[in-house]
């Protein structure tokens, strides 16, 4: 383990760029072939289903509370009966299906069996040994997931825990900012870096009517403006969540050290940039608008 220091919110960077490929099974066409196989069709369901199966077949709380953002109404429409549908077992195997079918296609063979793949399973892997399961719900149940073997899923796997590992820290960082999932959602977008409005209605359940209301709850605390922007006070609660998110997300990069965490930072990027010219994304996915 190395005692040098990273660079102010390298371990950010660095997950950004290794999420940045890993959410893209999310909207991959595979995906949803895969479920549709196992008889799971909605993708709401779907998404309810690939994310929480590691942790068995849970109840709508348990996904609600580590999902964090969902309106609860829609996750319990689908959820425990998605379980009467498919086993949390095979849902698995159809999502390594899946992320090995539009990895294929995103990035293309040569890619996946390139060093180039390798050194990054292996650096990601190793930054992931450092995480902890204390407190840390979806990542420790990915965490006790096998390793696959082929490289680019091993990839994959790690990024997971890595993603998972940082989100079940930032849900911490919320509670305690008292931001609840809609609220986290609102002040994110406004940002300009979070999901669109319409993609977070679409996919999240929640009405045109209760995105107003969490507003309104906003500018209350005075973190909104009237035209639903950060006020200096949003700007700067947002600007310390991250922070606090960092720092519950230090040990695996801190593990890793500097230099392989630059590294590992520039491999996840070129992946993801081949994926993102690939079309992985919808194009309307990110915005304020």
């Amino acid at each position: 383990m190395t005692t040098t220091a990273l660079e102010p919110r390298a371990g950010r960077r660095c997950h950004n760029a290794l999420n940045s490929l890993h959410a893209t099974h999310y909207f991959a066409p595979e995906l949803g072939e895969e479920l549709g196989a196992l008889g799971i069709t909605d993708p709401r369901a779907v998404n309810f289903a690939v994310r929480s199966a590691a942790l068995g077949p849970v109840g709508a709380g348990t996904v609600a509370a580590t999902f964090y953002n969902y309106k609860y109404e829609l996750v319990a429409r689908h959820v425990p009966a998605v379980w009467e549908t498919a086993a949390a077992a095979d849902v698995l195997a159809a999502r390594a299906r899946a992320v090995d079918a539009s990895l294929h296609r995103l990035l293309g063979a040569e890619v996946l069996a390139s060093p180039e793949m390798t050194e990054a399973a292996h650096l990601a892997l190793h930054a992931a040994r450092a995480c902890s399961r204390s407190g840390r719900p979806l990542y420790a149940a990915h965490a006790d997931l096998p390793v696959p073997e082929q490289p680019h899923l091993a990839y994959w796997h790690a990024a997971t825990l890595l993603r998972e590992h940082r989100g079940d820290g930032h849900l911490a960082v919320l509670v305690g900012a008292g931001l609840d999932g809609l609220e986290a959602v609102i002040t994110h977008t406004a940002t300009g870096r979070g999901m669109a409005p319409k993609w977070v209605l679409t996919t999240r359940g929640w009405s045109r009517a209760d995105w107003e209301a969490a507003a309104d709850r906003l500018r209350g605390r005075g973190l909104l403006d009237a035209q639903g922007e950060l006020t200096e006070r949003g700007t700067a609660l947002r600007q310390e969540i991250e922070a606090e998110t960092d720092r519950l997300d230090l040990a695996p990069y801190e593990h890793l050290g500097p230099d392989a965490v630059a590294r590992l930072t520039a491999l996840a990027a070129d992946f993801a940039r081949t994926a993102l010219t690939a079309g992985a994304y919808p194009p309307d996915l990110f915005g304020k608008d």
